[in-house]
């Protein structure tokens, strides 16, 4: 199958295949046409608002926006659409291309924050531009997005601008919390309900608006949005710290690194007791940490069982995202919402 948003990205088929493996992917290939088609038409609106009369700042954030990533938010927009029985998406396109600023944009910020040097394997965003380009690049995708979520009730444009007001509260609930190990699980959870969860419940939410479904089909999408990025999330928590660089397109250890205190970590140090307890704070509140740092915090996360509890708290919210799909009609597009949930926690990406 070809790139479905230009020189460069994954292929939908791709896509899929990481977020759900292989054997589950083939049960859903004929869904996929219609859907990299969806995508497509999704990249050429956002590539369309994308040009300003500054040309610098036009590469900047057609740079961001060309990488694509797992483009999993515009695909949770138009599948929840088309599970609500309609075929023909062009009017949730727009949506999803705001939200796919909105994320872009956010993690455009997140990397000036966290020092991070690359981004789905290529430099990011202010190692290539420079600060003052990317802060202000972050900010002009957010304006675009908005510009795109413009066509839509007032309602939708509310959820929109929710959704970026809970990452900004979420990502200084995280900051606030660098180095610090005696927040617990639900502190956690609230964080990345304003950080992640909450844009694709409004996503998902949004989309049902724009469908006019029923209140308990907008509660149901809005629900499973929520659940699934809370599960999304904690996997990719937990693959900082487990999974392979190199698929993964950007360094391991950054929550580690960066005192970012994740699920693992947080479960790490609560189940930890005595001289290994001391060592995981030493290591974990360190502000410059070597290689050997980062593979014993590791170990320790091994040590103290963390992971499996992480990765069973990950499937709790898998499982309720499939619940919350109870009030849509059965068929194709359900069936792979709910194969986006499981994979959200069975990925390696």
């Amino acid at each position: 199958m070809s790139d479905v948003s230009g020189e460069g990205d994954t292929p939908l088929e791709t896509l899929v295949e990481k977020a759900l493996g292989k054997e589950e992917k083939d049960m859903f290939l004929p869904l996929l046409p219609p859907l990299a088609q969806d995508l497509k038409d999704v990249d050429a609106e956002i590539r369309e608002v994308l040009p300003c009369s500054y040309s610098f700042l036009t590469e900047a954030a057609s740079y961001a926006t060309a990488s694509g990533g797992k483009r999993l938010r515009p695909l949770v927009i138009i599948v929840s659409y088309r599970a609500l029985g309609f075929s023909d998406t062009k009017a949730v396109h727009s949506l999803a291309a705001a939200f796919q600023l909105i994320h872009t944009a956010s993690l455009v910020h997140d990397d000036v924050i966290d020092h991070a040097s690359m981004r789905r394997g290529r430099p990011s965003v202010h190692q290539a531009f420079g600060l003052t380009a990317a802060i202000v690049g972050g900010d002009y995708l957010f304006v675009r997005a908005f510009q795109l979520a413009g066509k839509y009730s007032p309602e939708v444009i509310q959820r929109c601008g929710e959704a970026s007001a809970d990452i900004a509260q979420g990502e200084v609930m995280q900051e606030n919390s660098r180095f610090d190990l005696t927040i617990d699980k639900e502190h956690y959870l609230r964080m990345v309900m304003f950080k992640t969860a909450n844009a694709f419940a409004a996503g998902a939410e949004s989309a049902a608006m724009v469908a006019r479904a029923s209140p308990e089909v907008v509660r149901s999408l809005a629900d499973f949005g929520r659940a699934m990025g809370i599960a999304f999330q904690i996997k990719d928590d937990i693959l900082d710290a487990y999974g392979d660089r190199d698929v993964m397109g950007k360094p391991s250890f950054s929550d580690f690194r960066e005192g970012l205190p994740t699920l693992p970590s947080i479960l790490a140090y609560d189940m930890l007791s005595g001289k290994e307890k001391i060592e995981f704070e030493r290591l974990f509140t360190l502000r410059h940490k070597r290689p050997v740092h980062l593979l014993r915090l590791r170990e320790l996360c091994n040590e103290s069982g963390a992971r499996n509890v992480a990765d069973a708290e990950a499937e709790k919210w898998a499982d309720s995202a499939t619940r919350s799909l109870r009030n849509l009609p059965r068929g194709p597009y359900r069936d792979l919402l709910e194969g986006l949930a499981s994979g959200a926690v069975e990925r390696k990406y």
